[in-house]
């Protein structure tokens, strides 16, 4: 039987007295991969940010290799293994690759030289400042950031939002080799679903900040028409 790493159960959050999520219930087994996907505003956002310790957790339970870590706040959850990757990115601009990447080191699995293997355009711009990079290159950063504090799940809020599409490629082949050489778990929130779902083996639609509907990418895929009518896709 597959160990769970991360069990969700009825969680309840938002901001202030609005329920955004609203009893949502997942499970992501250790090194498994998930992609939530839901139109805009469904409330996978709002979901990530509360897993990370970004947002209070107002029911249920969050639990991470058995231990419930609901309570904690995000610097503590990240010490215990969730990585998070926000959509704003959030990377220091004043300081260099290199200096963005060592402010996040905890001293354990992940190295700069292991950063700059999976991503040699970071290697070439070591010494550029967080804000002289490109849109892609910063979200290549702010990957590499997060795996520097050797997360056992990683949480990745709509990676290849607004990149180009060579920039795209590169992300997606450094993720899905990411899969293949670690045991890392990984939550993805993408509005592209079938590229979400080259790195998620599971997935899951949030509707109005509930589970509309869940299984696994070939039962997803084998009722496309379905799902693409769940998230409004017209392409």
């Amino acid at each position: 039987m597959t160990e769970i790493l991360l069990e969700i159960s009825n969680i309840v959050s938002g901001y202030g007295p609005t329920r955004i999520v609203d009893g949502i219930s997942l499970s992501v087994p250790a090194g498994g991969g998930l992609a939530l996907l839901g139109r805009n505003g469904a409330g996978k956002t709002t979901l990530m940010c509360t897993i990370a310790g970004r947002l209070p957790l107002k029911e249920g339970s969050i639990r991470l290799a058995g231990a419930e870590i609901g309570a904690l706040p995000a610097s503590q959850r990240c010490r215990r293994g969730i990585g998070f990757v926000p959509q704003e990115r959030q990377i220091f601009a004043s300081l260099s690759v290199e200096e963005n990447l060592r402010v996040a080191d905890l001293g354990r699995g992940w190295s700069v030289e292991r950063v700059y293997d999976l991503f040699p355009r970071l290697a070439d711009r070591r010494r550029n400042g967080g804000g002289q990079l490109s849109g892609g290159e910063q979200q290549m950063l702010a990957l590499a950031r997060a795996l520097m504090s050797d997360p056992v799940c990683l949480l990745l809020d709509e990676p290849f939002e607004g990149l180009a599409p060579v920039i795209v490629d590169m992300l997606l082949e450094a993720l899905i080799r990411l899969r293949k050489e670690s045991a890392l778990s990984l939550i993805v929130v993408e509005q592209h679903a079938l590229m979400a779902l080259e790195i998620a083996e599971q997935a899951i639609v949030v509707e109005r900040g509930r589970v509309r509907t869940a299984g696994s990418k070939d039962d997803l895929l084998g009722r496309w028409r379905e799902i693409e009518d769940m998230l409004a896709v017209t392409h």
